[in-house]
């Protein structure tokens, strides 16, 4: 467990268990979009019987991806997705009216077991607890995202000091600046066109039901939804954030963070990241939603100047209970960059990927770190029959093209060290004590894996692979697990039980 500081802001919070939900006669607490919010064109929700308003949002459609500088990504690379979002305390009745006819559906992650029934282009099913659920209609495109949470426990008055509060509507406050023992709430209801940002404070809360959009900002001068540096005690929680022009939530040189059942949706530009986690000490990341166009999931040690916290380790961090749908890079991730005096005591666990392009589990090792103590434990694969291929944009002038012949499948495990485009430090670094445990794909392929170090000195050693499964069928070796193991990687061993 990670020790987790935290003094509250007793004087604007406000205790609210169950906010309201016993005199709800549907059971569940929701909010109306506000004037102006563009709505989905493509679903109709209730829940509970109740109307619940189907936001918009721009994802990509394609893995196409460029790095040129000040380029923004065209419109027609992405389509436009909807999520909805409630409050619920019991298990409840959806009902989604499909304005395409529906030919199939599937509803993710598969690890939740729902089983919709169609009625003339209507969906229905029964959701029994509060998490993120997508539903795919006819195939990945135009998806719908649900986010049901649990009730909120602490709710901040309108008025109350040291508090940025922004009730239902439409709001354009730019960027946000905290300070220490301040707090951002986005209520239920609220579209907050802006971004938080904070450096060096302490005791700081961005939390709500409402909307964080970027989607003001030009590519690279927004910052991302949430961009935190030398900040500790923090707690981030409940919001959604859409459409970011970077990385999305950043923490640089943080310490004691709890990031607690965000949802991060519309990640569809260049460099649009999930979460990432730099240089930064005791961070929790759990019960979340994160569909990034780039990488999802994400540990780096970051150098980039004279005010880089790269001299600060990386440890104890927490990636738990998240649903993750990557669309170009990696979904979960160490690296590329690794400028650190070490990067340890990391986990990944109870998570399920429900859609990948690159990589799954990936370490990638381009800097000095010493990398050790590193678990992805009880992760949930899901492997589609077709995977479009990620490529790079060459020029301005082509377009994505995908055969539907081609046999491209993603990676599943991946562990290399090697000088990259994006290495600062000239030392390579080394990885020990990397445990997968508990991995479980579902899908027809068998996805390919692989291991190498760089040289005798800056080599991968000790990795446990314990109770990998392909659709129920254990991998008790490398060949059956379709793991390459190449140079300077010692004592890779399969187990049943594991550590």
């Amino acid at each position: 467990m990670i020790a987790m500081f935290r003094t509250l802001i007793v004087s604007s919070l406000t205790v609210a268990a169950g906010l309201s939900l016993a005199a709800d006669e549907a059971g569940i607490r929701t909010w109306p979009a506000p004037d102006g919010e563009a709505l989905s064109e493509h679903y109709e929700l209730r829940v509970n019987g109740r109307a619940v308003p189907v936001h918009a949002c721009r994802v990509s459609a394609v893995p196409f991806n460029q790095v040129w500088p000040g380029y923004q990504r065209p419109l027609d690379q992405t389509e436009l997705a909807g999520f909805a979002c409630w409050d619920m305390t019991d298990p409840v009745q959806i009902e989604i009216q499909s304005q395409r006819a529906v030919q199939s559906v599937v509803i993710r992650p598969a690890s939740r077991g729902i089983r919709p029934t169609i009625e003339d282009n209507c969906i229905a099913f029964s959701l029994e607890r509060p998490g993120p659920v997508i539903v795919e209609v006819n195939d990945m495109h135009h998806a719908l995202h649900l986010f049901a949470s649990s009730p909120e426990r602490e709710t901040p008055a309108a008025d109350a000091p040291g508090v940025r509060y922004f009730g239902p509507g439409v709001h354009r406050p730019g960027r946000i600046v905290l300070q220490s023992n301040e707090s951002v709430y986005l209520a239920g209801g609220a579209v907050v066109y802006g971004s938080v940002h904070a450096h060096g404070a302490e005791n700081i809360r961005i939390a709500g039901r409402g909307i964080l959009d970027q989607s003001p900002f030009p590519r690279g001068e927004g910052g991302g939804a949430v961009r935190l540096s030398d900040c500790s005690q923090v707690t981030i929680e409940g919001i959604v954030m859409r459409d970011p022009d970077v990385w999305c939530c950043s923490l640089f040189g943080c310490r004691d963070v709890t990031v607690a059942d965000v949802k991060l949706v519309g990640l569809w530009r260049y460099n649009a990241d999930g979460i990432d986690v730099c240089n930064s000490q005791n961070v929790e990341v759990r019960d979340g939603f994160v569909r990034a166009f780039d990488d999802a999931l994400v540990i780096k040690g970051l150098k980039f100047g004279a005010n880089s916290f790269d001299d600060r380790p990386v440890r104890q961090v927490r990636f738990r209970r998240c649903v993750v749908w990557c669309d170009w890079g990696r979904a979960m991730e160490i690296g590329a960059e690794t400028c650190a005096s070490e990067i340890a005591d990391v986990v990944f666990e109870d998570c399920d990927i429900v859609r990948t392009t690159h990589i799954a589990m990936d370490i990638q090792h381009g800097d000095r770190a010493a990398v050790r103590d590193i678990r992805f434990e009880n992760i949930r694969v899901e492997i589609d029959p077709w995977n479009p291929r990620p490529r790079m944009q060459g020029s301005r002038e082509e377009h994505y093209e995908a055969s539907a012949d081609d046999r491209y499948c993603p990676t599943l495990m991946e562990i290399v060290i090697r000088k990259n485009n994006y290495s600062k430090d000239e030392q390579r670094g080394t990885v020990r004590d990397v445990v997968f445990k508990d991995i479980a794909v579902t899908g027809p392929h068998i996805t390919p894996s692989s291991f190498r170090g760089f040289d005798a000195e800056h080599d991968v050693a000790g990795v446990t692979i314990a109770n990998l499964r392909f659709n129920g069928k254990s991998a008790g070796n490398a060949q059956e697990a379709r793991l390459q193991i190449g140079p300077h990687v010692s004592r890779v061993q399969f187990s049943e039980t594991g550590p």
